[in-house]
């Protein structure tokens, strides 16, 4: 065949770039009043697919504002918040919160685990209102426990599981949905030392692997665990430099 009847090459397919995970363009949240009430002001953040980021701030200084406009819980009043490229405030309630449920985890301070339930029962609520079929939901939370190195406590009710597995039991719960982005709120706040360092380590594990973590906290040594920090005091965020 002769060099000028050989094709064409195809040129190959343009790499599109990928969107942060978070992007708040100057966000904000007041409450009306008389008066009203600035709880977040013109808040500009990106955070990227893979970051570990943390967050201080003093009571009252905006923190659960900030995690619940960025965990979908709330809308900005001002500016915007785009998850994965998405325009969250141009969405439906129930688009909203079907976004929530399948791009972000949640792990609070309480473990909230139902008392009379097994772990892997916990964990499956997650999945209760999805579409995933009953069998998948079993093996989906069996696989998330085992990632949090619980697979061998799938039957213990919270009554007799420690404080770090009931607390890994709500990562896993938080896991189970497969998200995007896993925003944790004083994860640590009730445990002991030891304990404590046991779930920042599985948080590091989870980030090595390639979770979008945030996590909020009044702790510094907490704070220290990220590879960037954010501070919010007076509804204002800011970079903080690292030490």
């Amino acid at each position: 065949m002769e060099a000028e009847d050989l094709p064409a090459p195809v040129p190959p397919a343009p790499v599109l770039p990928v969107p942060p995970v978070i992007e708040l363009r100057r966000a904000g949240l007041s409450y009306p009043g008389p008066p009203p009430v600035d709880a977040l002001t013109g808040c500009d953040l990106t955070v990227g697919a893979g970051e570990f980021v943390t967050v201080v701030g003093p009571s009252g200084s905006g923190k659960s504002t900030f995690l619940n406009i960025v965990g979908l819980l709330d809308v900005p009043t001002s500016g915007s918040y785009l998850l994965d490229g998405i325009d969250t405030g141009a969405l439906r309630d129930a688009d909203r919160t079907a976004l929530r449920g399948r791009r972000i985890g949640f792990v609070f301070q309480s473990f909230h685990l139902l008392p009379y339930r097994t772990a892997v029962e916990n964990v499956r609520l997650a999945l209760l209102y999805s579409a995933v079929p009953r069998a998948e939901s079993y093996e989906r939370a069996r696989e998330a426990l085992a990632r949090v190195g619980l697979d061998h406590r799938l039957d213990a009710v919270p009554t007799r599981l420690s404080g770090g597995e009931q607390q890994r039991v709500a990562i896993a719960r938080a896991l189970v949905s497969r998200p995007l982005l896993l925003l944790c709120d004083e994860p640590t706040g009730n445990l002991d030392t030891a304990t404590a360092g046991a779930i920042l380590g599985l948080l590091d594990a989870l980030h090595a692997d390639g979770m979008t973590i945030v996590v909020i906290t009044h702790d510094p040594l907490v704070a220290a665990r990220g590879a960037r920090t954010l501070a919010i005091r007076d509804g204002v965020l800011t970079e903080r430099a690292p030490v």
